[in-house]
């Protein structure tokens, strides 16, 4: 069975639309696909190195799958690996358990937000 949370990476004004909006439509490549991408934990770093590289103010949210229910597929993607994507529906708050500002552990891996 998946991983019921995977993460969103946010830039500091997407994570500000979320807090104050009580959701986000999507960054721009996800509007483009048409869906909202997602990572496992296992997949976070990869995503940030790859997406998001020299790119500064940076924010994760852990966002419980099981809330989203049926709007969530797990779909073939970088390497053959599977990523959660969101359809049909902006993220909301009230599907993230936890956020703050992007850190790396001093291997380099991206830390998970903890709530609380």
């Amino acid at each position: 069975m998946p991983d019921p949370i995977a993460y969103k990476v946010l830039t500091a004004d997407q994570m500000e639309a979320l807090e104050h909006q009580g959701h986000f439509d999507g960054a721009p490549i996800d509007l483009a696909d048409g869906y909202i991408h997602l990572s496992t934990a296992a997949q976070l770093t990869e995503t940030v190195d790859k997406h998001f590289a020299g790119q500064e103010h940076l924010h994760v949210a852990a966002v419980d799958l099981d809330a989203l229910g049926e709007a969530i597929r797990w779909e073939e993607s970088r390497g053959g690996q599977l990523f959660p994507h969101l359809y049909g529906q902006p993220l909301s708050l009230e599907t993230v358990i936890a956020y703050g500002p992007l850190e790396r552990h001093a291997d380099g891996g991206v830390a998970l937000p903890v709530a609380g």
